[in-house]
């Protein structure tokens, strides 16, 4: 089963969101429906990129080191992997 690393944004607040997952469109709902306690302050969320990876084990490397990234760095990261797209990265 594909698991995804997702970066969601606020526009209203500034401010990223960073997770994994089986199912981005599912996630995104939760998000935007206020059922998730740490992103409800900051509806509403858009996907600004999704890769999918082979496992919830690769998909949690790449979650813990796109979390520990620079918001600059980020950034980058999001303009060479982003736009909603589910390619692969690292």
């Amino acid at each position: 089963m594909a698991f995804y690393v997702y970066i969601l944004y606020s526009s209203e607040f500034d401010r990223y969101y960073i997770g994994q997952t089986a199912d981005v469109d599912d996630r995104l709902r939760r998000h935007n429906a206020g059922l998730e306690k740490s992103t409800k302050p900051y509806i509403p969320w858009t996907l600004v990129c999704a890769i999918e990876k082979p496992g919830r084990g690769e998909a949690m490397i790449l979650e813990r080191k796109l979390k520990n990234l620079s918001r600059e760095r980020l950034q980058v990261f999001i303009e060479k992997y982003g736009a909603g797209g589910r390619d692969d990265a690292h």
